[in-house]
């Protein structure tokens, strides 16, 4: 009966949605640092221990009233409870825990143990009452916890909780954490030399009435104010014997200190770029409307360029760590994930349905592009994609991958040849344009209004004449090109103007046509 009853109760809790969604908003209210109220939450709750606080030094010397006697001691502590106990409530899931063991049981035909569920449950539950944080809650909320003089240091430890909130002593424990075995060294260390000096200062020094050193206790006082390198001064030993006991260790001291920052510092290092990351994406998080690209190549560079020189903001994924440092130099919002994984967008908490404008595809091949366009599909139905396509063969499946638009460079191309073909262009400009390894390029560029008003200026400057060719003018808004256009022709901002010239012509060209259009 009661094993029905058990079983029945977790499957109702397990199917209410409503249940679920109290639950899963207590979650995030109280763990998910990005949800929009739990910075509110963690205000309120600081106010509370600071006024706590504030009440119980105050109480010290002065005569409190009893009103803020009972709201400390009651109140508050009632606010700490219902806090430990949702925290207690949403660490695990009960519900799942009694139909997994169900559901085992089942499976393997016998009855229902509800003993082993209910083991499970508590074994689950009191690795949360046994964390330290849960320790530091349980002492906040007795009743009793102001009227011990010990006890009354342990809110201090919940101030500190609090402040955790705001992920600065979270990043602090973590990077101290990853150095465990060293300062596990540094206090086996520090703990002999504090036993060895204590022992030592104290036999020569306890038989002195001069010395103020008379008990162990004072000895382990005075060595570990010395070896800290604190020197108070109210224990001085007075012996030439306990004399060279603290020039010991006061080197002794420097030494510990020294490893002490050394550890402290090789933390912070390598921790450092993770800590980067960390506020990367915190800052991604607050940016309202991007346009996100997934691969970093001197193509995504233009295409970034082109965006931000229109007022957009782009945010760029890509898995080759070299490439997104080559990001960062370029001045770009960078993070080191991988476009077609879902993990990548889980870990990064990019809402694409509400952030990105649309997503701009230029990884290396078109697999890698269908595949990124599957992942954002699965999370967004509806987000705009835009893709370049590698090989033409590969166009149906980047559109059954769900992909708005598709780019393929060589049409261009080809309505070039097309306009190209029949009339009176060098010989050498069409060997040009089919030869791999003649240094001789052609090169699209995308022109801004400015840029299209200085381009023919600057192509007719004396470093460019008859050594950099301008093709031809695409015009956006007609689908047309202009072969050999005259310089009178009128470029719009949007256009695409095709030129053909070596490498480094080309790239001085386009700074150079950047720079006049800045002035």
């Amino acid at each position: 009966m009661f094993s029905q009853w058990m079983v029945g109760i977790a499957f109702f809790l397990h199917a209410s949605s409503r249940y679920r969604h109290v639950k899963k908003f207590f979650h995030n209210l109280l763990e998910n640092p990005s949800y929009p109220y739990k910075k509110f939450f963690d205000y309120t709750m600081m106010v509370l221990i600071i006024i706590s606080v504030y009440i119980l030094i105050l109480h010290v010397k002065h005569d409190v009233s009893p009103k803020w006697i009972f709201f400390n001691n009651y109140v508050v502590s009632f606010i700490f409870f219902i806090e430990y106990l949702l925290r207690l409530w949403i660490f695990s899931d009960t519900s799942k825990i009694v139909i997994e063991q169900y559901e085992h049981d089942v499976f393997i035909q016998r009855r229902f143990n509800y003993f082993d569920a209910f083991r499970s449950i508590v074994k689950n539950k009191l690795s949360f009452v046994t964390s330290t944080s849960a320790i530091i809650d349980m002492l906040a909320i007795m009743p009793f916890f102001h009227e011990f003089r010990i006890l009354r240091v342990f809110i201090l430890f919940r101030v500190f909780k609090l402040f955790r909130y705001s992920r600065s002593l979270t990043q602090l424990v973590s990077i101290l954490s990853s150095k465990k075995f060293e300062i596990f060294t540094l206090g086996i260390f520090a703990t002999v030399i504090i036993m060895v000096s204590s022992v030592l200062i104290y036999v020569m020094e306890a038989h002195n009435p001069e010395s103020k050193i008379n008990t162990l206790f004072d000895a382990v006082y005075w060595s570990v104010v010395t070896i800290f390198t604190v020197g108070y001064g109210d224990f001085v030993p007075v012996t030439d014997e306990g004399r060279i006991v603290a020039m010991a260790i006061i080197v002794a001291g420097i030494a510990v200190i020294s490893f002490a920052t050394s550890i402290v510092v090789s933390a912070f290092t390598e921790k450092l770029d993770e800590i980067k990351e960390e506020k990367l994406i915190d800052d991604v998080g607050k940016i309202d409307q991007f346009y996100l690209i997934c691969g970093y190549s001197p193509l995504s560079a233009e295409v970034a360029r082109q965006f931000i020189r229109h007022g957009n903001k782009i945010v760029i994924l890509e898995r080759d760590k070299e490439k997104v440092q080559q990001a960062h130099k370029d001045g770009f919002t960078a993070l080191a994930y991988d476009s077609g994984s879902l993990h990548s967008y889980k870990a990064i908490k990019i809402d694409i349905p509400t952030q990105v404008k649309a997503v701009i595809l230029l990884r290396d091949s078109d697999v890698l592009n269908v595949y990124t366009a599957l992942t954002i599909r699965e999370i967004s139905p509806t987000v705009i994609l835009l893709s370049i396509l590698h090989q033409d063969e590969n166009r149906r499946k980047l559109s059954l991958a769900g992909i708005n638009e598709v780019v393929y460079t060589q049409e261009l191309i080809g309505l070039i040849s097309k306009e190209v073909s029949g009339r009176p262009v060098a010989f050498e400009v069409i060997h040009a344009l089919r030869s791999e390894n003649s240094g001789v390029f052609i090169e699209e560029i995308g022109l801004d209004r400015m840029m299209a008003e200085r381009f023919f200026e600057v192509a007719r400057l004396p470093l460019f004449y008859k050594r950099l060719i301008v093709l031809g003018i695409y015009k956006t808004s007609e689908s047309k090109f202009l072969f050999n256009p005259s310089t009178d022709l009128t470029i719009n901002e949007g256009d695409v103007g095709i030129v053909i010239a070596t490498r480094s012509l080309i790239d001085e060209f386009k700074t150079l046509m950047y720079q006049k259009g800045k002035k």
